[in-house]
């Protein structure tokens, strides 16, 4: 995923990730497609209940707006090219409903 995102937007270089992700195995994966930052965001062993995380909070509103679209809620979809064009058409939808609202 990210050699796609580093051919469609050059210019990013830092990534965030959830705690499952702190071992070397991303930090040496992304060390091989270019110059890239990561933060781990991890949940505090002494958080009770729920607790606002930097960040994370982004990722977890997204998938929220894309659970409600039917499409996306099952993994339905034969190959990796189907799954990425509904995956952008709900974007799409998000974005221009956006739009009419605000503009």
């Amino acid at each position: 995923v990210l050699k796609s995102v580093k051919s469609l937007d050059p210019w990013l270089r830092h990534v965030f990730a959830d705690g499952g992700y702190a071992g070397p195995k991303l930090s040496e994966r992304l060390a091989k497609i270019g110059k890239w930052t990561i933060q781990i965001v991890k949940r505090s062993d002494a958080a009770n209940g729920f607790e606002l995380l930097p960040r994370r909070w982004v990722v977890e509103r997204t998938f929220a707006w894309l659970g409600r679209c039917r499409r996306l809620a099952k993994d339905f979809e034969a190959t990796v090219a189907s799954a990425t064009a509904w995956l952008f058409l709900a974007h799409i939808r998000l974005l221009t409903r956006k739009i009419a609202r605000n503009g």
